[in-house]
């Protein structure tokens, strides 16, 4: 999901791109996909640049996480890499300049999130205690995913304060944030790591 010469492309077929520098960013501005130019502080600017942050970590879990048992796990993160590429191409782009055909997030995509909750559920133990992040290097990156996940919900959710966004677009952050959540969970249980649980004013580091 990334900018492309200080501009976020929508999710194009068959785009080519020869230069990734253009200078036209150069004096603290950019352009949105429709071509308006905003400043690089821009709050729609912070929520799709904290998508692109999301995405980024994403990919750190896929490439340095350990999955045995798990197969089918890296496949899934791919998906939504996909899917907040999407996000951020709506995020980079006015309402009244999104394009009939453009891929969006639905209410099928956070179904899906929620089905696949459910079924990593059905492994885990019932929750008695609020977690410390960790539990294997794996479970450790994907809490880390989840922290940036809500830290792009909360800046998806200033944005529709000053300009309205899709409901699904707010859900769909809001239910991949507790996706990896269980999933984080699930990668400390499966591996063997354990879960940590927190423990109030313990300070023995045990």
């Amino acid at each position: 999901m990334p900018a492309v010469g200080g501009t976020f492309y929508p999710r194009p077929v068959g785009i080519t791109i020869n230069r990734v520098y253009t200078r036209a960013g150069d004096n603290g501005v950019t352009r949105l996909a429709g071509g308006q130019e905003v400043s690089k502080d821009d709050a729609r600017l912070e929520a799709y640049g904290t998508v692109d942050e999301l995405n980024a970590v994403v990919g750190l879990v896929i490439e340095l996480g350990e999955f045995e048992g798990e197969l089918d796990l890296p496949a899934k993160l791919r998906r939504i890499q996909h899917e907040l590429f999407d996000a951020g191409g709506e995020l980079a782009t006015l309402p009244e300049d999104l394009h009939p055909q453009q891929i969006l997030v639905s209410a099928a995509d956070i179904e899906t999130l929620e089905k696949e909750m459910d079924a990593y559920n059905l492994e885990l133990p019932t929750l008695k205690s609020f977690i410390l992040p960790g539990g294997g290097k794996t479970s450790a990156l994907i809490h880390q995913a989840r922290t940036v996940c809500r830290r792009a919900e909360r800046r998806v959710v200033a944005l529709s304060r000053l300009q309205e966004q899709r409901t699904e677009l707010i859900q769909y952050l809001n239910r991949l944030s507790d996706w990896f959540f269980v999933v984080g969970r699930f990668a400390a249980v499966k591996g063997q790591f354990g879960e940590i649980l927190w423990k109030p004013g313990q300070r023995d580091g045990k």
